[in-house]
């Protein structure tokens, strides 16, 4: 059902994420059920995105036959191809979690206007949650006002993430964003959606968010519900321009604050000295990491460093110790008058 107050393209989006939400759930109810195929290693698109990115598809064109479509599945096979309107269309972030049963996973849909975005949607089926915002108007969860959390201490935060689960990504260098964020909050969470992650930092469940190699349907629906919010979001480096950069921060604006300068580092727009800080971060917490083993490993060309030159000896690992049965003999009574004895 469409809402008077929404914006009337936004009561379009939401009606197309309710209807692949519905194709959702009821695949939902016998996952095992489901075609699953691989585009590459972990991950996975299964019969389920499809049936619901066509509902998406089918019900924007409906109401808009002159937008264009930016689908995770189907890229810009539909709709116009020079329009000034775009929907950004994730029809299932989070499969992963959803063909193992796992229930964090939604809808997202987001409109850009002559490249801003100016309308989201973000709907989770399995608890009928529904994120909406247009620019300027503020952001919503099931039609009431949401807001980014008041916290301002970043030991008191929790913070969501994803992790490197693609072959290529730089999971040396999550280790040590994690070495280095972990012990300076109080939790780090890896819920497995973006889309419902950034939803989650818009409504204050969660103080902020962070991961690289993200793609804009990951992100763009979220990006206008945390700004909406109150917050802030934007690249490792704070910089906003970030949609198509496959790397994302977000935040209460406090925390955003904070966040930036522990993972600006850490950015493939960080520095040549900002890389070379994350590269010898990354051999503190693994040894076995390269100097040029950062995020954006092109562009830095560093020898690896021979231990024997550069490390103390006593850096070096022990050797292995050698465990050995010692045999004990049952001890001899001396004879009476003995000499050795006495």
């Amino acid at each position: 059902m469409s809402s008077p107050n929404l914006h009337p393209m936004l009561n379009v989006a939401v009606k197309a994420a309710r209807a692949a939400g519905a194709i959702i759930n009821r695949a939902a109810l016998d996952v095992e059920a489901v075609r699953i195929s691989q585009k590459q290693v972990n991950d996975f698109v299964t019969e389920v995105d499809h049936a619901s990115e066509r509902a998406i598809i089918e019900t924007l064109l409906t109401a808009y036959p002159g937008h264009g479509i930016l689908a995770e599945e189907s890229g810009t096979e539909h709709g116009a191809k020079d329009s000034d309107y775009v929907w950004i269309i994730d029809p299932l972030d989070g499969t992963t979690n959803f063909i193992h049963g796992f229930p964090v996973y939604c809808v997202s849909i987001a409109l850009s206007v002559r490249g801003k975005i100016e309308q989201a949607v973000i709907y989770d089926p399995s608890r009928n949650d529904l994120f909406t915002a247009t620019k300027g108007r503020g952001a919503f969860m099931n039609e009431r006002r949401i807001r980014v959390s008041k916290r301002t201490r970043l030991n008191e935060c929790l913070v969501s993430t994803g992790f490197p689960f693609r072959t290529g990504d730089n999971f040396k260098q999550y280790l040590a964003i994690m070495a280095d964020l972990m012990p300076r909050m109080a939790g780090l969470r890896r819920p497995g959606a973006a889309a419902l992650d950034l939803a989650y930092v818009a409504a204050g469940f969660t103080d902020g968010f962070f991961e690289t190699g993200l793609n804009i349907w990951d992100v763009a629906a979220g990006s206008l519900l945390v700004t909406e919010a109150g917050g802030l979001i934007g690249n490792f480096t704070g910089e906003p321009e970030f949609l198509d950069q496959r790397e994302c921060l977000a935040g209460a604006p406090r925390i955003y604050g904070q966040l930036v300068p522990l993972l600006a580092k850490y950015s493939k727009f960080a520095g040549i000295d900002d890389k070379l800080r994350a590269s010898d971060r990354m051999r503190a917490v693994d040894p076995s990491a390269q100097a040029g083993d950062t995020y954006a490993r092109s562009t830095i060309e560093a020898a690896p460093t021979s231990p024997a030159a550069d490390e103390p000896a006593a850096d070096a690992a022990p050797a292995p110790r050698k465990l050995t049965r010692i045999r004990r003999e049952a001890p001899v009574t001396p004879a009476e008058g003995d000499a050795a004895a006495k």
